[in-house]
């Protein structure tokens, strides 16, 4: 047996807020079940202290981190490696701590996203219309996965249409190759109905309204929230409010952190298991 199977390796969640974050649970339970070896923390990081948290940690000797809002666009200038991903989404939220320093950083959130829809709630992503909502790092992170899912048109509605176009642009080769059609409105201007609508900005968070008109949801439209918990649940009462079938990001939050999981560890964690253990288990 190898010392890194006895000793107790150092990860966290980075992000403000992050009191909210069942990531710690998560990994922990995955450590349980792969017979891993770790301890997994949440990390208050000041506005302005993303750059420095991460010194502290590294200087800690953490192995790895997991980043959320709203630091998963800076993540990408502190690595010394970054994955396909990461240079597409232009954000990262995993950062993997080398023995020699470096810093390796990918983007795990779409393939956590696809995963879920497409496995966990068994609605398929080929040849569908995606409403994507916002602009920012989750956003970000999830745009190539789907496009590389085979859906074959996708909006993206944001306050700030010129981030939706960079977004555009900087995934039009991708949609091209993939011959998927990508478009980037404001959320008044989005017309039409959906067959998958994502909820990918801080609104739910914020506990702001819906930012798109409810004609952008058809009965059986599948209406995704990215958060999970009480923060989705004005969305996802909205959506079944207008007869679209309703899901939570809690999903693909532990399929994210299973893909994570692998980075770090080599071992792939039983996702589907442990979503299921969460669902059954109040906050």
């Amino acid at each position: 047996m190898n010392s890194s199977t006895l000793t107790s390796d150092l990860y966290c969640v980075m992000g403000n807020p992050v009191a909210h974050s069942r990531s710690p649970a998560i990994h922990a339970r995955f450590a349980e079940l792969t017979g891993q070896h770790l301890r997994y923390e949440r990390r208050l990081i000041a506005l302005d202290g993303f750059a420095q948290g991460v010194r502290d940690f590294i200087a800690e000797g953490g192995r790895g981190c997991n980043i959320t809002v709203p630091f998963k666009f800076e993540a990408p200038a502190l690595a010394s490696v970054c994955s396909e991903r990461v240079r597409l989404a232009g954000a990262a939220n995993t950062l993997s701590l080398q023995p020699d320093g470096s810093i390796h950083a990918d983007n795990t959130d779409g393939l956590g996203l696809v995963a879920d829809i497409t496995r966990n709630a068994g609605v398929p992503l080929q040849g569908a219309r995606v409403l994507l909502v916002g602009a920012g790092g989750a956003a970000a992170g999830v745009l190539g996965p789907l496009l590389q899912a085979g859906v074959r048109h996708i909006t993206l509605a944001n306050r700030t249409v010129a981030k939706a176009e960079a977004l555009v642009a900087s995934h039009s080769a991708l949609a091209a190759l993939q011959k998927a059609e990508l478009l980037a409105l404001s959320p008044q201007a989005v017309e039409g109905d959906f067959d998958v609508i994502i909820n990918a900005t801080a609104s739910s968070l914020a506990g702001d309204a819906v930012p798109v008109p409810a004609s952008v949801l058809r009965p059986g439209s599948l209406a995704y929230d990215m958060m999970y918990g009480p923060a989705a649940q004005g969305f996802l009462d909205w959506a079944q409010a207008h007869g679209a079938v309703a899901r939570d990001g809690l999903g693909m939050l532990v399929e994210q952190a299973a893909e994570a999981f692998a980075i770090w560890r080599g071992v792939r964690p039983p996702s589907a298991q442990v979503l299921e253990e969460l669902r059954r288990t109040p906050h």
